[in-house]
């Protein structure tokens, strides 16, 4: 017996307060399972049936939410995951009922006029049919099935949105708080994949060449994606250039996406980050493969998500700017006083010195003499690299493995107040890929700032070695920065650290710490190795 609800029917007055205890327990209840379980106990006792139970479809429509049932043999369950889902005999879905030897009723489970589910009662304990009060009563329990599910709707969706907004702030704030860039950019990530439950979270911006370059990845397991480069003929790369979003339903099987960034995942969000009419990259949140699709409600938050950290990195990136620009003209300031105060007046104690040179008689002391002024033209000479250093945009970067190492060396000398040393080993311009160079670099940068803000160090040592063997006996290139600094303290951040870690990992590589080269091992060494 399979029926709609409709008005007329009266329960029986006994059933009135285990009824009524039902309806309270949907109204003080927000855990859906066990608001629906005291009903299903409700409906099993007052209709004497062995199994009750209800069955809520997915709110994308594919598979059941919920199976809850009570029974007395734990069969209720098992025997409605044979029904189809959705099971509505009376709105045509039927054709599929328990053995007929038992006695069945199903009513429809409705919110605001939706079918959500079915509610089942099957085999009288007496071995009857069900009758008239039976129905009445399944029915008063179905609307309060089906308050309790739009209730626990409403919560849940506010519960998402609180979560989205949470994740928002901490975006804006990582990126705004001036810390390190790729870091903040990796917080991104990391908050797109837990907020929409995704098996990874990537942000592309655009590559210099064209194109979409992934600059962090937040996955389950290591990544090798950090770097690399989807080209802007790609159709999804177009599309989202364009400013459109990209909703892909099966990424590993859709012809449209790059192998390299579709490899082990289905469900896909591929989303603009766009701000005043300016596309500033992509945010892309991938679920595994065979994964529950993206409902339309998760695809809505996660478009104002993206909306919200567009808006935050075009605000990150004006406030670098200014940044930028004063560090630009304090670095002129500097580079014109080196030039017209300090130099000027190294010559000026040149020239003095070598007077007093000439008019000495004592051998040693002219020997002397000599020795300083020597030292003071070495000393002129390094203030002059320094000022070119200084007097370099971003867009004169060297391209040479070996001279991009050796611009952020002589960059960091200027805040350091001395030039780190650096040795080099193998053939690191030829055998060093583009990709595996770009990262050594941004890790020697990140170790260099590191040893400047928290080490105290009096020298640094950078050894840039080409020629190392890598587990696995493969070969690489292998970055080590040693200080003669404080240390790493204990319970001291190491959000750099770890963000080394995860651009060797990206690569196939690895990174890690150790002692440094002061006394008694004092200081730090960071080691950062990986394939060329």
């Amino acid at each position: 017996m399979s029926v709609e609800p409709g008005p007329g029917g009266v329960p029986n007055p006994a059933d009135v307060p285990r009824l009524l205890e039902a309806m309270r327990a949907v109204g003080s209840g927000l855990r859906l399972r066990s608001t629906l379980e005291r009903i299903c106990e409700t409906a099993a006792e007052l209709a004497g049936a062995r199994y009750a139970a209800v069955g809520l479809t997915a709110e994308c429509g594919d598979g059941l939410a919920e199976r809850v049932g009570e029974d007395i043999d734990g069969q209720a369950v098992r025997w409605i995951g044979r029904l189809p889902n959705g099971y509505e005999e009376t709105a045509g879905a039927g054709g599929s009922c328990p053995p007929p030897e038992a006695g069945f009723l199903a009513v429809p489970v409705r919110v605001q006029g939706e079918s959500v589910g079915t509610f089942h009662l099957a085999e009288k304990r007496d071995g009857g049919p069900f009758g008239e009060h039976d129905l009445d009563m399944v029915r008063v329990l179905a609307r309060e099935a089906g308050i309790a599910v739009g209730n626990a709707r409403l919560y849940g969706a506010a519960r998402r949105r609180e979560r989205w907004i949470d994740g928002s702030v901490a975006v804006t704030t990582a990126l705004l708080s001036g810390g390190d860039a790729d870091e903040a950019l990796q917080v991104v990530a990391e908050q797109a994949r837990r907020l929409s439950d995704s098996m990874a979270g990537l942000v592309l911006l655009p590559a210099a060449a064209g194109g979409l370059e992934i600059v962090a990845v937040a996955s389950e397991s290591p990544s090798r994606a950090l770097g690399l480069v989807v080209p802007a003929e790609n159709p999804v790369a177009g599309q989202i250039l364009a400013g459109k979003a990209v909703f892909v339903e099966d990424a590993a099987s859709d012809p449209r996406m790059s192998a390299d960034l579709s490899r082990g995942y289905g469900p896909t969000l591929l989303l603009p980050l766009r701000s005043g009419g300016r596309v500033l990259g992509s945010l892309v949140m991938a679920r595994a493969a065979g994964a529950r699709p993206f409902t339309d409600a998760e695809r809505t938050l996660a478009t104002q998500f993206a909306s919200q950290a567009a808006l935050a990195l075009m605000m990150a990136e004006a406030q670098r700017d200014r940044e930028q620009l004063a560090v630009y003209e304090d670095r002129d300031r500097i580079a014109r006083d080196l030039h017209d105060l300090v130099i000027q007046r190294l010559f000026a104690t040149g020239m003095l010195l070598e007077s007093a040179q000439r008019r000495s008689v004592l051998p040693e002391v002219r020997q002397g003499v000599g020795k300083a002024v020597d030292e003071l033209d070495v000393t002129i000479q390094e203030i002059r690299t320094a000022i070119f250093a200084l007097q370099q945009g971003p867009a004169e970067f060297p391209t040479r493995l070996r001279a991009r190492v050796l611009r952020e060396i002589n960059m960091a000398a200027v805040p350091l107040g001395f030039e780190p040393s650096h040795r080099f080993v193998g053939s690191v311009d030829t055998v060093v890929g583009e990709l595996t160079a770009k990262n050594l670099v941004a890790a020697l940068r990140e170790a260099l700032s590191n040893a400047f803000r928290h080490a105290g160090a009096s020298r640094i040592d950078v050894t840039v070695d080409a020629t190392v063997r890598l587990p696995g006996d493969g070969t690489g290139v292998r970055l080590t920065v040693t200080d003669d600094g404080v240390g790493i303290p204990e319970g001291g951040r190491r959000s750099g650290l770890k963000n080394l870690k995860r651009r060797a990992e990206s690569l196939g590589g690895d990174s890690w710490y150790g002692p440094g080269s002061g006394k008694d091992g004092g200081g730090t060494s960071v080691v950062w190795e990986a394939p060329y």
